[in-house]
């Protein structure tokens, strides 16, 4: 199932995709689906409004009212986190290469998470703001993101795809002067605009796991980065097994899997965006997540 945000009319509500990807039926109108957000959702989804909804979106169902996708505008499928979102940092190995060349970046023996504060997330089409005068090096990374749909501590790998709700195309938007400058990343990923997420939210029975799901990201319909996250160095289950040692995760936390090689910090010299830019964001079968750069 594909679940969305969207606005029409001046309101917010939650809806899902039709079976052609073309029409959102409003959630309020299947029984027990009145929803006030995509976290409630997630919290509060049952066998019988799953079932409901499944058979909608396998096209056996049909709801009584459904809106053209192109007369709605489409927000980010999460709009505030429950909490922080936590990242994966440089976990393609050709990623890694990149920073090195370019930041003399040593290869750390375990992972690198961060934590990107985001008080609202970007939707597709929303203006990132460029924070031009704070840093000139504003960067993209197209990205696998993970939404857990059950919490627990110290959850076993083996166990880790029970956990996950669904996945979303990410950008994790990046200031690269404050992000060197700083000993740690979060200022340099945390910037008002920053986290960027959608279309939708696309539930884990439509994605086989572990993911093998192609990533790209363009500017301006130019390709900058382009792999497979079977390239990962580490992947979903030892990532979130891992976070969760020690850790309480919840339903609804986000998780960004890393990014590939390709991102404006590794050409030389860097190619940045600037006012003006459209950054596309695509993972294989989520969607495209597209977004032009403003002032």
């Amino acid at each position: 199932m594909r679940f969305v945000r969207y606005r029409a009319w001046g309101a917010e509500a939650l809806g899902i995709l039709d079976a052609g990807g073309e029409s959102v039926a409003p959630l309020e109108q299947f029984e027990g689906c009145g929803f006030a957000d995509m976290n409630e959702l997630i919290r509060g989804l049952g066998p019988a409004q799953r079932g409901a909804l499944e058979a909608f979106a396998r096209g056996d169902a049909p709801a009584a009212r459904l809106l053209p996708l192109a007369e709605v505008e489409l927000l980010a499928p999460i709009g505030r986190p429950v909490h922080d979102i936590l990242c994966v940092g440089v976990n393609y190995q050709a990623h890694f290469d990149e920073c090195e060349r370019a930041i003399q970046m040593k290869q750390a023996a375990a992972a690198v998470y961060f934590a990107k504060r985001a008080g609202r997330i970007l939707g597709p089409g929303e203006a990132i703001e460029s924070h031009r005068g704070l840093d000139e090096a504003l960067d993209y990374e197209a990205e696998l993101a993970v939404v857990l749909g059950k919490g627990g501590r110290d959850i076993p790998p083996e166990q880790v795809e029970e956990h996950i709700f669904g996945y979303s195309v990410f950008n994790d938007v990046s200031a690269r002067t404050l992000q060197s400058r700083h000993a740690q990343w979060l200022r340099g990923k945390s910037l008002d605009g920053f986290a960027v997420m959608g279309p939708a939210l696309v539930t884990g029975d439509e994605v086989a796991f572990p993911p093998e799901l192609e990533v790209e990201s363009r500017v301006n319909g130019e390709v900058r980065q382009h792999a497979n996250t079977r390239a990962f160095i580490r992947g979903v289950a030892e990532v979130i097994s891992e976070l969760s040692r020690g850790m309480t995760l919840e339903a609804g936390d986000i998780i960004a899997t890393g990014t590939p090689a390709g991102v404006g910090m590794g050409f030389d010299p860097p190619r940045y965006m600037k006012p003006g830019d459209v950054v596309e964001c695509e993972v294989q079968g989520l969607g495209v997540l597209r977004n032009p750069i403003k002032e």
